[in-house]
């Protein structure tokens, strides 16, 4: 594959480093992913020069090296590749290669042995260690009392590696460039034969799913105790719940382990309330938006998929860290005689969706149907395990849910939402969140759930699937995040439910329209459902394991 780092970051599996090119400048940075999108990513601007004058370059960007060469003379270049997780290595021939750092006032670097600099960097608590291997290396990095003004790195006709670490460097012996490309390719390859099929209409979709989904895990390292899975090395460089889910899905057949550290990520960072956290980075635990319950309804399919799953003692986990979820938004997210509500749109992952738009809290009708669900599957995993008494416990409040949330978020035009302290009924029914309710269709009514099919067709299609809100909305907003863009996990979730509840042709339609969609708008955060071109960040894992998923279980 040739790859546009403008869209896709190059990394590897395992790495914080990444390589991208600024869309408005066309600037090329070395960039890590330590400490989340809040941390700022640049390390170096990369630029080649020769006698000193910059020069034009073109990109040649494979999933396992980037190379840099002069418009002018193909066989000057400058190569990057990234062999080990925390070591990046760069070959030069002809041109010289400037690094000019991203720092910040106490970030120094200094000469740590012939041909060796050592650099701090303070914003991410790390350490690179810049070494010539051979060729020419200077360094001009000007001390002025607290810190170097500037840091300009010059690499030449040689081999040089950036290696990262947290507090001491350990010297050890490097490859060969080509050895270090070698092997990179070879760990490549065994993901791609492992991890998707064969197919012609979709090769293009398929190779960016699977190197994005590869690229984009890094190593175990501060608070994460297991590989994870970014949702983007672009911008969205962070584990956020809910999503982590839909990437563990796709894991789960080939990669079950590193499947079960997607969900085993927030069961270890799982609050005393029984809060999942909103994200987790290598540095940082965010509690500010608690997503509705997924977990459980994931891991029944990854049971169906693999007998690891089976295993006694992981269900036995799963099942007990779900139930204090439960517990949490029984205790902290519901008033008396009410149903569970949501504090801001982002709890439930459609931030500025209309439903919204009056205010907070809002019960909705998509959270209770998670909800309704999850106690489903709890009693059906209760039962697994042997507890029985407590597998009757969630069926009956899975039933007292159902009866409530008909009773207050459904009348003759639909379900609808609550909002305020006065519970009063939202007025906006134009966002496909709604709609989620087909979730639980095996409880709903024929009549309830042939309306709620009736409204997706006639409202929500489109040419590549279902709007998050009806283009014929006053809040309908071409590229407005929840506003209309179409979203691979809930497609997934619509395409599942249909499926599964006697739908299956309108749920093979928009399957098939998803799928297509990939070809037009690549791995994108979003697409425009009208044209298909993917909005917001290009390189993400959650579309891509929604795309593969639904490629490979037709």
């Amino acid at each position: 594959m040739k790859l546009d780092i403008s869209e896709i970051p190059f990394s590897r599996f395992g790495s914080y480093f990444c390589v991208s090119q600024e869309k408005d400048s066309g600037e090329i940075y070395i960039r890590d992913v330590h400490g989340g999108d809040d941390a700022p990513s640049k390390l170096f601007k990369l630029d080649l020069l020769q006698d000193g004058v910059e020069k034009k370059f073109d990109i040649l960007a494979t999933e396992t090296s980037l190379r840099f060469y002069l418009v002018e003379d193909l066989e000057k270049y400058a190569e990057i590749i990234i062999p080990e997780e925390d070591e990046l290595q760069l070959e030069t021939k002809g041109v010289e290669v400037r690094l000019q750092a991203s720092k910040v006032k106490y970030d120094t670097l200094h000469e740590y042995e012939d041909g060796m600099y050592e650099y701090h960097i303070y914003p991410k608590e790390l350490k690179l260690m810049i070494s010539k291997l051979s060729g020419e290396m200077s360094v001009h990095a000007p001390w002025n009392v607290i810190g170097n003004d500037f840091i300009d790195i010059r690499m030449k006709d040689g081999h040089f590696v950036m290696e990262s670490y947290r507090t001491v460097f350990k010297p050890k012996k490097y490859g060969s460039f080509e050895a270090g490309k070698e092997k990179v390719e070879k760990l490549y390859q065994e993901w791609l034969e492992n991890s998707t099929e064969k197919n012609e209409v979709y090769e293009a979709s398929i190779d960016r799913a699977a190197y994005i989904t590869w690229s984009s895990i890094v190593h175990p390292d501060g608070l994460l105790k297991n590989y994870a899975m970014y949702m983007s090395k672009l911008w969205m460089y962070n584990i956020w719940s809910w999503d982590n889910c839909f990437n563990a899905l796709h894991l789960g057949a080939n990669y079950p382990e590193l499947a079960y550290s997607q969900l085993k990520i927030f069961i270890d960072t799982q609050d005393e309330s029984g809060a999942y956290p909103d994200f987790v980075n290598d540095k940082f635990v965010s509690y500010n938006c608690i997503k509705p319950p997924i977990f459980s309804l994931i891991y029944e399919k990854l049971m169906n998929m693999n007998d690891y799953f089976m295993e006694e003692k992981r269900l036995r986990e799963v099942y007990e860290s779900t139930k204090k979820v439960m517990k949490y938004f029984e205790l902290y997210r519901t008033y008396e005689g009410r149903l569970p509500h949501y504090k801001h749109g982002n709890d439930s992952g459609w931030d500025n969706a209309s439903l919204f738009h009056r205010g907070m809290p809002v019960e909705a009708p998509d959270l209770a149907s998670f909800l309704i669900r999850t106690h489903d599957i709890l009693a059906k995993f209760a039962g697994l395990l042997g507890e029985e008494e407590e597998a009757k416990q969630f069926t009956e409040k899975a039933d007292d849910l159902f009866d409530l949330l008909m009773k207050r978020l459904y009348d003759e035009k639909g379900f609808f939402g609550r909002v305020g302290k006065d519970a009063e009924k939202i007025d906006i029914r134009s966002s496909l969140i709604l709609r989620l309710p087909v979730l639980i269709g095996y409880r709903l009514d024929q009549k309830v759930m042939d309306q709620l099919v009736d409204d997706l067709v006639e409202n929500f299609e489109t040419k590549y699937g279902f709007a998050t809100e009806m283009p014929s909305s006053p809040f309908y907003k071409e590229n407005g995040y929840w506003l209309g863009p179409i979203w691979a996990p809930v497609t997934y979730l619509f395409v599942d439910s249909l499926k599964s509840y006697g739908y299956s042709e309108i749920g093979e339609k928009i399957r098939e329209k998803f799928l297509n969609l990939t070809l037009a708008g690549g791995m994108a955060e979003n697409f425009d459902p009208h044209n298909g071109k993917g909005l917001v960040d290009t390189s993400f894992t959650w579309t891509s394991s929604v795309f593969l998923e639904l490629l490979e279980n037709k």
